[in-house]
């Protein structure tokens, strides 16, 4: 971060240089040039529009193109680059880090266009780049309007607020003005701190916590007879692949039990629209995560063919940075010196960022007219040996000498590279780019209503190896992997 200091007449001022000649970039100019405290240099900008090369912003000139950049700041003495394109994806910004450590310069970089939001862009806000800038793909123009009239002056209800994904909903939702949110989780700590984020966020907003497991059906209908939700986003899993294999019966409890506790009582009480936050593990799935999941979808196919309730499944792969992800993993191995440690030199993931894929799960709830599976558009697949690398250079490191990359074995449950869709899931494209409709496959509601009762008791009976020849019997695509 940059802070704020005292300015000291004996010290000389960083030169600075800003890539990108744009709203932001003008911004921090201004900002710099009007506030002498903040202690920086304003050198000029480079910019990749051929119409900006030779102008002047606040009588500073726009230098050259951001190839230029090792050229640029060797010539005029800078010594930081502020990087201020916070639209750009994350290949732009590769380009700009690369051209920044030829140069051996220091570098900082404005929010993304999801973390800025509303608010200015401000020299206080820069700070490190991260992975994720380097991931980022470029924003798209949505329909914001039908996203508000789907929240605004709702009752809505998140469940696992206080998680990775659904903290980011609780967020982008409050922004959006609901009549009341009502964030349900069974994880006290981050649920606490939810709470004072959002009441110093909208001060103004009825914001309800509830701290509920989700097993507990008597506690959901009381959380709905309280504050009569209209629209409900079911976030609330586990979702630690190799855990679950080792306690299945939690992830049915959860995953499964918990889910149709959820949906039936939604329906039960009327609301206008259920969306539940699936996995791309659920397709042709090989872990007990992923089949759990798989059959919480079917629960919700069951309960989609009856009038009211409008179900919607939306289903996507990993969010980078969440709670048990590898960001954060390979973010301790690295400070604590390394080794970083990968399944597999193949391993392949797509990746998104939290807010995308909460602004995506709001827009596709919102498109929604139950009985349907959006698939979200995660972008290129990823090489988790590339995003290493990537990680260990952002910490000013060598991944040839510094940290070492050790391959340990793939994990029971996981696989080389997910699916998002199964060969019988036809893709549609919808009116936003990146949210794709597929199918629902037929749901055998018999099957469901008579294994389901049994499913349960032996999770409950703590019956493990019941629970995976169970799970087989009403999911036939499951193939357990055993991992090595």
């Amino acid at each position: 971060m940059v802070r704020l200091i005292k300015k000291d007449p004996g010290k000389r001022k960083p030169r600075v240089l800003i890539a990108g000649a744009g709203e932001a970039g003008t911004m921090v100019a201004r900002e710099i040039q009007e506030h002498h405290a903040l202690g920086l240099s304003l050198v000029g900008f480079v910019d990749d529009d051929p119409d900006k090369l030779g102008k002047h912003i606040f009588n500073k000139p726009i230098l050259g193109e951001i190839a230029e950049i090792p050229v640029v700041t060797k010539n005029l003495n800078i010594e930081r680059v502020l990087i201020c394109i916070p639209s750009a994806p994350g290949k732009v910004i590769r380009r700009i880090v690369k051209k920044c450590e030829e140069a051996e310069v220091e570098f900082k970089i404005v929010p993304g266009i999801f973390e800025i939001l509303s608010d200015k862009v401000k020299v206080s806000r820069m700070r490190e780049v991260q992975v994720e800038d380097l991931l980022k793909r470029k924003p798209i123009v949505s329909d914001l309007k039908a996203t508000k009239e789907h929240i605004a002056d709702k009752g809505v209800l998140v469940t696992g607020a206080a998680g990775s994904i659904g903290s980011e909903l609780c967020r982008q939702i409050s922004d959006l003005k609901p009549r009341i949110l009502i964030a349900l989780d069974n994880e006290e700590t981050n649920l606490f701190e939810l709470e004072l984020e959002l009441s110093q966020r909208h001060p103004n907003s009825r914001l309800e916590i509830v701290l509920c497991d989700i097993r507990n059906t008597e506690k959901i209908e009381q959380v709905f007879e309280d504050f009569k939700p209209n629209v409900v986003f079911h976030a609330a899993a586990y979702k630690h692949v190799p855990m679950m294999e080792r306690f299945p019966e939690e992830a049915v409890l959860t995953n499964v039990l918990g889910t149709k506790n959820v949906a039936e009582v939604s329906r039960k009480f009327g609301i206008e629209r259920f969306v539940f936050i699936s996995s791309d593990k659920a397709v042709n799935p090989t872990s007990v995560m992923g089949v759990s999941k798989r059959i919480a979808e079917m629960i919700i196919g069951n309960l989609s063919g009856e009038r009211g309730t409008r179900f919607v499944i939306v289903r996507f792969g990993n969010v980078l940075g969440s709670r048990g992800s590898v960001v954060p993993i390979f973010k301790k191995q690295i400070s604590r010196g390394g080794p970083i440690t990968i399944t597999h030199p193949d391993m392949i993931r797509y990746f998104m960022t939290v807010p995308e894929a909460a602004q995506l799960v709001i827009q596709a709830g919102s498109m929604g007219n139950g009985d349907e599976i959006f698939v979200l558009d995660m972008g290129e697949p990823v090489k988790i040996v590339d995003l290493a690398q990537d990680m260990i250079r952002l910490s000013q490191l060598d991944p040839e000498t510094d940290i070492s990359i050790e391959f340990v074995g793939i994990r029971p449950g996981e696989k080389l590279r997910e699916e998002l869709f199964t060969e019988r899931e036809n893709l549609i494209e919808t009116r936003n780019q990146r949210i794709f409709l597929a199918r629902a496959e037929k749901v055998n509601k018999e099957l469901l209503e008579t294994r389901l009762p049994n499913l349960f008791k032996l999770a409950e009976d703590l019956d493990r190896e019941g629970i995976l020849r169970e799970i087989g019997e009403i999911v036939p695509t499951y193939r357990r992997q055993q991992g090595g």
